[in-house]
């Protein structure tokens, strides 16, 4: 009795030794930071001196901000150029991929560059590329003897950005798919031949209803990419023209390092994390489907 005592204190104290480290990391970077966004999101602070409680101050203001509701247009207009593109051309990839036999791994390691490639970088390439005297407009100039305003008109600014992101992030969610589609077992396809089923049958009746767990985790990482894009819009349109390309992430910073006011910055990011989680919460609500590809 005593052994088997000692061996279970044992145990407790190895899983302790093993998770205590990934437990302190979470409180240090995790947990204090959490917290101290909840104090300053509810006080008034400007890096000097101590934080003074406020109470809801900050968020009545924010109700109020006209930047805050413009903020919150130009991410329902982004995610409504976005996300059909990208599951679009996402699920096109997968299902290219399922046909292919040889070199597939050269093909998805080519589409994968653009996921690990710097944002920065490729932010640079594409302001080049779409610029007024850039490549794309002198063809585009070549063929209609007119150039396109990629980035100075406030609606094809937003376009271009979304058409950016998509790039870079449809080999990323192609694979997602592509797994849920190996998962399907053939015989169901096999099955569905014999009782005369053609391809567009088979891909609304087997396909799409069996794809719906992998699909569904890719329209939630695209939610939560559309209200965490920074890095894109602020190298190549600074959150203009007229604030079109403002994003969330982008006022936060200004807010916070440039205008000096991080409190009301604190509640920015506690908005924009329930605007985003309530969205992927009503998403799965209505989306998600229990599969059994069994």
């Amino acid at each position: 009795m005593i052994t088997r005592r000692r061996l279970k204190l044992r145990e407790t104290l190895l899983g302790w030794q093993f998770s205590g480290i990934y437990l302190l990391y979470a409180a240090i970077f995790w947990g204090y930071p959490f917290v101290w966004m909840l104090i300053l999101a509810f006080s008034k602070w400007n890096y000097f001196g101590s934080p003074r409680f406020i109470g809801f101050r900050n968020f009545t203001h924010m109700m109020q901000d006209s930047i805050f509701w413009r903020v919150f247009l130009n991410t329902m207009n982004f995610m409504a150029y976005f996300i059909p593109m990208v599951i679009t051309a996402a699920f096109l990839f997968a299902l290219a991929l399922m046909k292919v036999r040889i070199f597939r791994t050269f093909f998805t390691l080519s589409f994968l560059v653009a996921y690990v490639s710097s944002g920065v970088g490729y932010s640079i390439l594409f302001s080049n590329l779409f610029s007024e005297t850039g490549p794309v407009n002198n063809l585009i100039y070549k063929f209609t003897g007119k150039t396109i305003p990629w980035f100075s008109d406030p609606q094809l600014a937003l376009f271009s950005i979304a058409l950016m992101v998509t790039w870079k992030f449809v080999g990323y969610y192609g694979l997602i798919l592509f797994a849920g589609l190996q998962a399907i077992p053939k015989s169901l396809y096999e099955a569905a031949e014999l009782d005369g089923a053609n391809n567009w049958v088979k891909f609304w009746k087997i396909t799409l209803p069996l794809v719906n767990p992998a699909l569904t985790t890719v329209l939630v990482f695209a939610i939560n990419l559309t209200f965490g894009i920074f890095t894109e819009p602020y190298m190549i349109t600074g959150g203009g023209p007229m604030r079109r390309t403002l994003t969330f992430m982008m006022y936060m910073y200004t807010t916070a390092f440039q205008r000096m006011k991080p409190s009301y910055a604190s509640t920015l990011a506690i908005a924009t994390g329930l605007m985003s989680y309530g969205l992927v919460v009503l998403v799965r609500k209505l989306i998600e489907r229990e599969v059994s590809l069994t």
